[in-house]
């Protein structure tokens, strides 16, 4: 669906095309794991500067690692700790700007500096955490989350 030419495009042009990939990949046909595995990989194609991309998803009270691009990352967050946590308990995307001035973060990546977490609701109720991290102070603002929230909205339809 998407081509190495297609990264020479403008970050906006990138966004609509990962949206666009979404939409192609994204299948309520297929188990959720594989869905969740494209995502993430599709994420981390389209976003430039970002180092780990991938879902925490809910279950009892806390957070159990699913699929993701990026080194290997911490496999149980409790609900309410870490950056994922927060966002998670509160269902409320969270934006990072710098990660070593949040005093609850949890250090997977000691390259990571800055990090967005969008929560995935469906029917009132949490299914997980989309997880981006990134090696550069505030790299992530409005637009990203956005977009994200798009992504996002595109996987609660075929939950």
């Amino acid at each position: 669906m998407f081509t190495n030419s297609q990264l020479s495009k403008n970050q906006a042009s990138n966004y609509d095309l990962l949206l666009e990939n979404l939409k192609g990949y994204l299948d309520k046909d297929v188990p959720i794991i594989s869905n969740l595995a494209n995502m993430s990989a599709i994420i981390r194609y389209f976003f430039d500067d970002i180092n780990w991309a991938g879902f925490y998803l809910a279950k009892d009270d806390h957070l159990l690692l699913g699929p993701f691009q990026g080194l290997p990352a911490c496999t149980q967050i409790p609900m309410g700790k870490g950056v994922c946590g927060i966002a998670a308990k509160n269902q409320k995307p969270l934006i990072i700007n710098d990660v070593a001035d949040f005093p609850d973060h949890i250090v997977c990546d000691s390259n990571s500096r800055s990090e967005i977490v969008i929560p995935i609701i469906k029917n009132n109720t949490l299914f997980g955490v989309l997880d981006l991290d990134s090696p550069y102070l505030a790299r992530f603002g409005e637009t990203e989350r956005l977009i994200l929230e798009k992504a996002v909205a595109l996987l609660v339809d075929i939950l």
